[in-house]
């Protein structure tokens, strides 16, 4: 009989004392599960050899490899055999590696079913190229730990350790949920101490935020004279010169910049925006779900200068169709998925180091704490869960601490 197996099925079956039984997976062509009238289980792969003879081939028992491991030994079996190399005398292993595991089924999962798929995957591949040749179930605590150690003595923070090991826990713990390995082996490796996570807020100072308006000015000025040269180049030679920039930006950058100084608004979350998100009646953004870190769609206040960055912007993109993006690639047309280049440009023309394109929502809780706004205000606008995310802003409000004591003196 032909039946979709499950690991709680298999584990369910009872023997037959008078003969033995097979089931055919309905998922696998050919794989087939043996219950012997004793109780053993087995995998078998049923086949057809060089010579067109019907053979089969053991897998491993039941108790030792699960529902997806014979499948995906039945799988490589079975390619093997249509490429005509002989399988008769390998011993199957339930073993396959961590990078196999990744690149057949946690990152295709991974990558449609989570916002940040992509880039999840690109942090372990680049931090743990090192364990991708490893047997998925047999990957070592003291390996991690001593990977750890060394990447601490290169200056890595703690905090960023952390990160890395919990995504790479997290896909484990996938593996083990989808009954590929009966358990995690990183389990019991715990988390660094996270003293150096908020040690620093890193913010513009005021003569930093003045050169970065004037290099997005300079920038802009520059764009719009190169263009024109361009299209006085053309129209000399008799062709078609390029439209004039008339609008008050000469690109997205500016705008984008603008919006994630002044709400603290992430980027992929800026890269998703669509028109259909601003209300220019109260002055709000709607963050949706899919786009919002969180995962929830959230309401997010904007003040004047943002409104009027929109406005402007929005006039200089006319016509706009439907549920257009704010800020599309100027390429494809299609959603932004990073400005790094013109990021970099422009930090080193304002000569800012060390300062990322995030550290600008850092920068919008920090300006809000420094004029005295409180921290659960500033909770709410930043979208934190909860105020443990707020308090690295708490050091940077003295004043508001000091009145808040100077009140015990006026009783």
């Amino acid at each position: 009989m032909k039946i979709h197996l499950t690991q709680s099925y298999v584990s369910s079956l009872k023997p037959n004392p008078e003969k033995p039984t097979w089931i055919t997976d309905d998922e696998v062509k050919n794989l087939k599960l043996y219950v012997g009238s004793g109780g053993t289980k087995a995998w078998y792969l049923y086949y057809y050899d060089t010579d067109g003879k019907k053979a089969s081939k053991k897998l491993g028992l039941a108790d030792k490899l699960t529902v997806a491991q014979a499948r995906m030994m039945a799988q490589d079996v079975g390619g093997r055999v249509i490429r005509g190399e002989s399988v008769k005398k390998e011993k199957p292993s339930p073993k396959f590696t961590y990078g196999d595991f990744l690149k057949n089924y946690y990152e295709p999962w991974v990558v449609s079913h989570r916002k940040s798929g992509r880039e999840t995957m690109r942090s372990i591949n680049a931090a743990f190229g090192f364990l991708l040749p490893q047997s998925l179930e047999d990957l070592s605590i003291i390996e991690l730990e001593q990977w750890r150690t060394k990447r601490m003595r290169e200056g890595s923070k703690a905090a960023t350790i952390n990160r890395l090991v919990v995504a790479l826990k997290a896909s484990v713990n996938w593996a083990v949920s989808h009954d590929l390995i009966k358990e995690n082996p990183l389990t019991r490796l715990g988390r660094l101490k996270e003293r150096d996570s908020n040690t620093k807020v890193r913010y513009l100072s005021e003569d930093e935020r003045a050169r970065l308006m004037a290099a997005l000015d300079a920038r802009e000025e520059r764009i719009r004279t190169e263009r024109k040269s361009h299209s006085e180049w053309f129209t000399q030679r008799g062709r078609k010169g390029i439209p004039e920039l008339n609008g008050k930006f000469a690109d997205y950058l500016k705008p984008m910049v603008l919006m994630s100084l002044y709400c603290g608004i992430r980027r992929g979350s800026l890269f998703g925006l669509r028109w259909t998100d601003i209300n220019f009646e109260v002055c709000a953004i709607t963050l949706r779900g899919e786009n919002n870190k969180a995962g929830s769609t959230a309401q997010l206040p904007v003040n004047s200068l943002i409104i009027d960055t929109l406005h402007a912007w929005k006039e200089q993109n006319q016509p706009i169709k439907g549920d257009a993006l704010v800020f599309p690639s100027p390429v494809s047309g299609k959603e932004l998925n990073n400005v790094k280049k013109s990021w970099r440009a422009l930090l080193k023309e304002a000569k800012i180091e060390n300062f990322r394109w995030h550290d600008m929502r850092h920068d919008f809780a920090s300006q809000l704490v420094m004029k005295g706004v409180d921290l659960n205000t500033v909770r709410e606008l930043m979208g934190h869960a909860d105020m443990k995310m707020t308090m690295r802003y708490a050091h940077l409000a003295p004043s508001v601490k000091l009145q808040a004591v100077e009140l015990l003196a006026q009783t």
